[in-house]
């Protein structure tokens, strides 16, 4: 075994783990699940069937990643935040096949905060951060700052997560000197530091 695994977690056969990820207390990762190297998932967490999971990923406590959800890596999904993956659930019509699920894709490096719900079908595009509480419902673009009820674009944020003040269609990070170009609604990596 080349991961941790808390001797509470549960591993059912045929989940693939990459080498150095860490699986914390009361955790359950299923059967057809792929996990790749240097994770974290924290405490109670649960990974679905068929569920595809990069490398660096930081899963915190109490979310549960279901069947249909992607997360490209170096993901960050903060405590007790949801994940949906049926647009129209109902106990008395149980949704049970691939068919039904909507697919839900976390692009590398976007940060979703504590408590906030993704329904299920969206894209949230690479480097994107997601306010804590905020409700997603549609697709969210690169290096967005989304927060609210239902979430909302309220400014733009740095591969290294400061936010970005645009002068006309350009930035720099105040912090770390990354620059940006914004067009047509879409902020563009320009420079790398």
């Amino acid at each position: 075994m080349t991961y941790y695994a808390h001797p509470t977690a549960v591993i059912d056969d045929g989940a693939v783990i990459g080498e150095d990820s860490k699986i914390w207390h009361f955790t359950h990762v299923s059967p057809t699940s792929i996990i790749g190297s240097r994770c974290s998932l924290g405490q109670n967490v649960y990974i679905g069937n068929h569920v595809t999971i990069g490398s660096g990923v930081k899963i915190q406590n109490n979310v549960s990643v279901y069947e249909g959800v992607v997360l490209e890596d170096d993901v960050f999904c903060g405590p007790s935040m949801v994940f949906t993956n049926v647009l129209t659930p109902r106990a008395a019509f149980p949704r049970n096949t691939s068919d039904d699920y909507r697919r839900t894709i976390v692009k590398r490096g976007a940060s979703i905060g504590a408590n906030a719900t993704l329904v299920c079908g969206v894209t949230i595009g690479q480097w994107a951060l997601i306010a804590a509480g905020a409700v997603v419902h549609r697709d969210v673009p690169p290096y967005a700052l989304c927060a609210g009820v239902p979430a909302r674009r309220i400014g733009w944020v740095c591969k290294c997560g400061v936010t970005l003040h645009f002068s006309g269609r350009e930035s720099a990070c105040a912090a770390c000197g990354r620059e940006y170009e914004l067009n047509q609604d879409i902020v563009h990596l320009t420079k790398e530091v």
